[in-house]
C-alpha cells in the first residue's frame, strides 16, 4: 500500500507542530513573545509542511522568512524553523527544477546565517561557511536520491515511511529532553536527531550511506551529548540490520561488524569501564543479532524472488504448451481437410482432363479445360492453407500479381455468362501488396455469388480504385435478366470477407442497391496490421 494524497500531509503538518511543541515546552517569555503565544507559533511554523509534498519551493522561502523573523524576535521557534527549513530543501532538491531549489537555497543561507549570529557580532568565515553548508547539503542530497532513486527496481515505499517514522520517534522521544543540556543550539541537536531518524527511511536504498552517517553521528553523540549515545547506537544496530539485509557480500558484512563492534565499544567503553570476556563477549553478540536478523530477511527475500521467477517461467512454459498444442491440432484438422477435399477436387480434375480429350472443341471443351484449371488452382490454395496453419505467423506467398487474379477472374466469369464491366485502376500497384492481395480475393468471391444468386446474362461492374487512406472494392451488379435456379451456397462467402476486411482493419458492407441489384463495397486501409493466424 502506498501512501498518498491529505492524510500523509495532515500527518506531516501534525508532526512538524509537535516537534515545535516539543522544543519550546519549558520556554518562557522572551523579550518581544510571550510564553503564551508558543502554541501559535508553532502552528505558523509547523502547518505549512503538509504543504511541502506538493510546493516544496514555496514551503522553503516561507520558512526562510519565518526563521529570520522569529530569531529577530528571540522566539525559540527558530530553532523548529532551523530544522524544519532544511527538511523542506531536502524535498525541493528531490521533487524540483535545479533553479528553483537554487532559489531556496539562497534564501535560506542568508536566514541561517542571521540565526546562527549572535545580536551585534560580525559574521565570521567559519559562520558563513557553516551557513552554506547547512541549506545546500539537504538539497543537494535530495536530488541525488532523485537521480538513483529512477534505478531502483523496488518501489514499495510503505517500509521506508515506517522506518523513517520509527527512526524519528526513537531520536526525538528519547532524547528531547536533553537538547538543552549540550553545548550545541537546541536547533542544532534537534536536527542531528531528526535527520537521524529520517535517514532510516533511505536505509534499504542507501544502505552504506546511512550505516556511514549513523557512525558519525554516534561519535559526534559520544563527543558532545552523552545522553543521546544510547539512542544513536539504537540506530547504528538498525543501520547495520538493514544493511545486511540489502548487501549479499559476507565480506562487506564482515566489514560492517567490525565496524559495527568498534562504533559500539566506543560508545559504551567509558575511562573507567573495565573490559572482561564476558562483556566482549555480549558487545558481539548485541552487534551479530541485527545482522543475523538482516541476514534471515535478505535470504528470505531472496528466495521469495527465485519462487516468483520460477512461477513466471513456470507459466510461460504453459503458455507455450497450449500454443504448441494448438499448433499440433490445427495442424491435424489442416491435414484432414487437405486429404478430404484434395482427394474430390482430384478426382474431379482428372475427370475434367480425361473428358477434355473425348469432348470436341467448342464451349464444352472450353467449361471442361476451365475446370481442370481451377481444380488445379484449388489444390495449390489447399497447400497454401495447410502451410499456413502450421506456421501462422509466416505470411503466405503468393501465386500470381493480384492484378493478374482480378483479371483473370472478370475472365473467367465472363467465361461463365456474366457481363463483366471492370475498372481496374492502375494505380492500386502503388498501394500495399496485403491490400491488393485482399482486395483481389474480395473479387474473387463477389463474382462468384454474382453468377451464383443473379444467374448467367447479368451485368456487373467492377471497381478497384485506391484512395488517400487505402484501396476501395466496389461489386455492383445489375437485376437478374431472368428467373434463375439458385445454385447451392455455404452462406459463408460473406462472412469469411468480413472477417478478412475486419481483421485488415477496414470496412465492409453488402446489401440491395435500390434498384433490383445488390452491391458490394469494401475499404481496405493503407497501413493495415494483420493479427498472427489470420486467414490469407
Amino acid at each position: 500500500m502506498r501512501w498518498r494524497g491529505v492524510p500523509l500531509d495532515i500527518l506531516v503538518a501534525a508532526s512538524a507542530v509537535g516537534l515545535d511543541l516539543l522544543t519550546t515546552a519549558k520556554a518562557g517569555d522572551t523579550e518581544f513573545i510571550p510564553a503564551e503565544m508558543n502554541l501559535p507559533m508553532a502552528l505558523l511554523v509547523g502547518l505549512p509542511m503538509g504543504l511541502v509534498r506538493r510546493w516544496p519551493v514555496i514551503v522553503s522561502l516561507y520558512l526562510a522568512v519565518a526563521l529570520f523573523v522569529t530569531d529577530q524576535l528571540g522566539s525559540f521557534t527558530s530553532n523548529t524553523a532551523q530544522i524544519l527549513l532544511c527538511v523542506a530543501l531536502g524535498v525541493a532538491g528531490y521533487t524540483s527544477r535545479v533553479r528553483a531549489t537554487a532559489v531556496a537555497v539562497a534564501a535560506s543561507i542568508f536566514a541561517t546565517a542571521f540565526n546562527i549570529a549572535d545580536p551585534g557580532a560580525a559574521l565570521t568565515g567559519n559562520m558563513w561557511m557553516y551557513s552554506i553548508l547547512l541549506p545546500v547539503f539537504p538539497a543537494v542530497l535530495g536530488a541525488y536520491l532523485r537521480s538513483s532513486a529512477e534505478r531502483l527496481e523496488e518501489r514499495e515505499v510503505t517500509p521506508d515511511a515506517l522506518l523513517a517514522a520509527g527512526g524519528v520517534a526513537i531520536t526525538v522521544l528519547s532524547t528531547w529532553t536533553t537538547w538543552h543540556s549540550g553545548t550545541q543550539p537546541v536547533w542544532v541537536v534537534g536536527l542531528l536527531a531528526v535527520v537521524g531518524g529520517l535517514s532510516l527511511g533511505i536505509a534499504r536504498r542507501l544502505p552504506g550511506l546511512v550505516f556511514l552517517l549513523q557512525g558519525v553521528l554516534l561519535v559526534s553523540a559520544d563527543t558532545y551529548l552523552n545522553a543521546a549515545v544510547n539512542t544513536c547506537v539504537i540506530l547504528t544496530l538498525i543501520a547495520i540490520g538493514v544493511f545486511s539485509m540489502r548487501v549479499v557480500s559476507w565480506a562487506w558484512t564482515v566489514a560492517a561488524y567490525v565496524t559495527g563492534c568498534l562504533l559500539t565499544a566506543i560508545a559504551v567503553v567509558g575511562d573507567n569501564t573495565e573490559i572482561t570476556g564476558f562483556r566482549v563477549g555480549v558487545l558481539m553478540t548485541l552487534v551479530a543479532t541485527p545482522i543475523a536478523i538482516g541476514r534471515y530477511l535478505g535470504v528470505r527475500r531472496a528466495a521469495a524472488a527465485t519462487e516468483k521467477l520460477v512461477a513466471e517461467e513456470a507459466a510461460r512454459a504453459a503458455v507455450a504448451q497450449v500454443r504448441a498444442d494448438q499448433l499440433a491440432e490445427r495442424e491435424r484438422i489442416a491435414r484432414d481437410v487437405h486429404d478430404i477435399v484434395a482427394h474430390h477436387v482430384g478426382a474431379m480434375v482428372l475427370r475434367a482432363s480425361a473428358a477434355r480429350y473425348a469432348a470436341p472443341d467448342g464451349p464444352v471443351a472450353d467449361a471442361l479445360n476451365d475446370i481442370r484449371e481451377t481444380g488445379h488452382q484449388v489444390l495449390q490454395d489447399l497447400r497454401d492453407l495447410l502451410d499456413l496453419l502450421r506456421d501462422p505467423d509466416r505470411q503466405p506467398d503468393l501465386l500470381a500479381n493480384p492484378a493478374d487474379v482480378v483479371r483473370e477472374s472478370a475472365e473467367r466469369m465472363a467465361a461463365a455468362g456474366l457481363v463483366v464491366d471492370l475498372d481496374l485502376d492502375p494505380a492500386t500497384d502503388q498501394t500495399p501488396l496485403i491490400a491488393r492481395t485482399s482486395a483481389a480475393r474480395i473479387v474473387q468471391e463477389g463474382l462468384t455469388n454474382v453468377l451464383k444468386h443473379a444467374g448467367p446474362g447479368t451485368r456487373v461492374r467492377v471497381s478497384v480504385t485506391p484512395s488517400e487512406e487505402g484501396l476501395d472494392v466496389e461489386i455492383r451488379n445489375g437485376r437478374p435478366p431472368t428467373a434463375i435456379e439458385r445454385l447451392p451456397s455455404s452462406g459463408r462467402g460473406l462472412a469469411g470477407m468480413r472477417e478478412r476486411v475486419r481483421t485488415l482493419g477496414g470496412t465492409l458492407s453488402a446489401g440491395p442497391d435500390g434498384e433490383g441489384g445488390w452491391l458490394l463495397a469494401a475499404h481496405l486501409p493503407a497501413h493495415s496490421r494483420v493479427s498472427p493466424g489470420s486467414a490469407a
